[in-house]
């Protein structure tokens, strides 16, 4: 036979496009080309593939070999063709068989003595694979995290030459079976250790039960870090679809993540924009998207760029994000909760008319200006963090642990689950009109503070959003002038 075909994936965004591998020997003086937009790393791969041929005990043909990657237009990167190429050129020179092929997708780089090494974007592959119900083999080291969907048939090898024994039907691959009990209990931070600030754990408690953003205003050392590295550990857990869309993303970015937990992501302040939203020529996930269906926290909120935070302001409405290029567009998801910390002033100082504050009334404005009024008008709870006194901090009386307030936050949610089948935050002004009902009382109160704190129609139903939260913790059907007149104190101006 002189014309063999292989089933590849490609990687594009979050997404796996099929690759056919098409192999052509013909007579000829001895040669290789490669064909279909491919990028160095895939040109550079008859290199390798010549070498793991030969040292895998199989002869590389003397003739003249034609790999075409379909679809042509699809731009190809990546070592993880290695291994398909390897596998066409040994069938279309009829050392190997051909039979089955056709029901197996193959990844892998190879090495010069034929070993394989891992690839990234294993999983976004193995979703893709598993739902064009193909067989994927792939190498040991990626085995166990494609292992993950269990109805995929997923193959581990460690050589080129295990792979053609497999195909020989000298030595058959054993299905991989997957790992027990992968989501592992994290050891996550607790809110007990937190003295004191009662309102903005109550604040906290909040966000998580309905998935709003927080910001947190106050000086140094009151606690902002530590209440927002608190908030994975009473969010309700990941489902496992929601586990394996996480795990994808991470996949595609080539970082470690363990799996079933929530992210927690807090880029540096000298961050850029392409850092948070994802970008680069072939485009790859950024803060946003790795904090998807966790928590983004933003420390020194007002030292980050402020053409670097206005990126935030689409994501925190759509949940998504669009990359455009020249070519395509590419959509990354993110649905995440911001959680942000600020000074009041550049010395941090002036809060309450603090002594220890510097800062002229023109250096405060000035600073707290770095944040535009629209990015502070979609974040939902605003709240001040003040300093403690020794005798809270030096109390023994004991704080609520994260396991008693993640248990009424998840009775919340569920709440809302039951109810409308998605979070608080992800209402829409016309859902809010049927499940955000309020009384005569409610309206009147609602009206005249939308008049007071000039508040948008976005801030509008934010603050119906968060009372809604409130009532579901309160396990209330209906909200009361109690719960709205609480969720509009959570939008009062800064105390400095």
């Amino acid at each position: 036979m002189s014309f063999a075909k292989i089933y590849t994936r490609g990687v594009l965004g979050l997404h796996a496009p099929l690759i056919e591998v098409e192999v052509h020997v013909s007579q000829g003086l001895p040669s290789l080309t490669i064909v279909g937009l491919a990028e160095a790393a895939v040109r550079e791969s008859k290199d390798r593939v010549r070498s793991a041929i030969i040292n895998s005990g199989f002869q590389f043909p003397t003739k003249r070999l034609t790999i075409n990657l379909a679809p042509a237009d699809l731009p190809k990167d990546g070592s993880r063709l290695d291994l398909p190429i390897a596998l066409g050129i040994l069938i279309a020179s009829g050392q190997i068989p051909d039979q089955k092929i056709t029901d197996y997708e193959l990844i892998g780089e190879l090495a010069l003595d034929g070993q394989l090494r891992a690839v990234s974007s294993t999983l976004s592959i193995a979703l893709a694979c598993q739902k064009a119900q193909h067989k994927l083999l792939l190498p040991t080291d990626n085995a166990n995290e494609a292992a993950q969907l269990q109805q995929l048939d997923v193959y581990a090898a460690s050589s080129l030459q295990q792979v053609c024994q497999h195909f020989l039907e000298q030595q058959p691959i054993q299905v991989t079976l997957p790992l027990q009990n992968l989501a592992t209990s994290p050891q996550l931070l607790d809110l007990a250790d937190i003295k004191g600030q009662l309102r903005p754990r109550r604040a906290l408690e909040i966000a998580a039960a309905g998935g709003h953003s927080i910001l947190f205003r106050g000086p140094p050392g009151t606690g902002k870090t530590l209440l927002a590295s608190r908030l994975p550990g009473i969010l309700p857990a990941l489902d496992q679809e929601d586990s394996l869309t996480v795990a994808s993303i991470y996949s595609v970015a080539n970082q470690s993540y363990q799996f079933g937990q929530r992210p927690f992501r807090a880029p540096h302040h000298t961050a850029s924009a392409i850092a948070l939203v994802g970008g680069g020529s072939q485009p790859k996930p950024g803060e946003i998207t790795l904090a998807h269906l966790g928590v983004l926290f933003l420390d020194e909120l007002p030292e980050f760029d402020r053409k670097v935070l206005e990126v935030l302001r689409q994501p925190l409405e759509n949940q998504e994000i669009v990359i455009s290029r020249a070519a395509r567009q590419m959509t990354f998801p993110a649905q995440f909760q911001l959680v942000a910390a600020m000074n009041p002033c550049p010395c941090g100082y002036a809060f309450n008319q603090d002594s220890r504050c510097q800062c002229s009334a023109e250096a405060i404005k000035r600073y707290q200006n770095r944040i535009s009024g629209p990015l502070l008008d979609r974040i939902d709870l605003h709240i001040d963090v003040p300093p403690l006194s020794a005798q809270d901090l030096q109390t023994q009386l004991p704080s609520e642990t994260s396991t008693t307030v993640r248990a009424r936050v998840l009775a919340a949610y569920q709440f809302q689950l039951s109810r409308q089948g998605f979070s608080n935050q992800q209402l829409s002004p016309q859902q809010l009109e049927q499940y955000a009902v309020l009384s005569s009382d409610s309206q009147k109160m609602l009206a005249l503070a939308q008049q007071r704190l000039n508040l948008s129609a976005r801030a509008y139903h934010r603050v119906l959003r968060v009372a809604r939260s409130i009532a579901d913790l309160a396990q209330s059907e209906s909200i009361s002038t109690a719960h709205l007149s609480e969720a509009l104190s959570y939008r009062s101006p800064f105390q400095g």
